[in-house]
């Protein structure tokens, strides 16, 4: 069979959008594994889609449905993250995450106090060690 293009499909759907959206799921499926329902002819999985749309191997209804069932599964990454949303705004509201303004400013403060005692004790080191060496080379 010669090429087949888009013009030799156009006329089983309504518009050419609808008809790219069929095909290309087709050959997706085709790609994943599924047998092609005509002669393979060494052609690619686009062009296996298309020969099967233009000889009616396939329903049109039954292209529309299975492409509506692809987009309307879920995959279980996607329920993961929107459990994991739900268990944050569980926690949330019950109050265990979130810290009120006081708290947050004692942290703030706490923090950086810790950081400005330990800018001080190493500023102290440095300077007994430093004295320490030049009473070394002295002598």
């Amino acid at each position: 069979m010669a090429r087949i293009t888009v013009e030799d499909c156009i006329d089983k759907f309504p518009s050419r959008f609808e008809l790219v959206l069929v095909a290309s799921n087709r050959a997706r499926k085709l790609y994943s594994g599924e047998n092609p329902t005509v002669e393979i002819d060494n052609d690619k999985n686009t062009v296996i889609a298309l020969r099967e749309i233009a000889e009616e191997t396939l329903t049109t209804e039954q292209l529309k449905n299975e492409l509506i069932q692809e987009y309307q599964t879920n995959t279980f990454s996607e329920d993961e993250e929107i459990n994991e949303i739900e268990d944050n705004s569980d926690e949330n509201e019950s109050g265990t995450n979130e810290l009120d303004g006081d708290d947050l400013k004692q942290n703030i403060e706490n923090t950086n106090n810790s950081s400005e005692d330990t800018y001080i004790d190493t500023a102290k080191y440095n300077i007994e060690n430093s004295s320490e060496d030049e009473k070394k080379n002295d002598s």
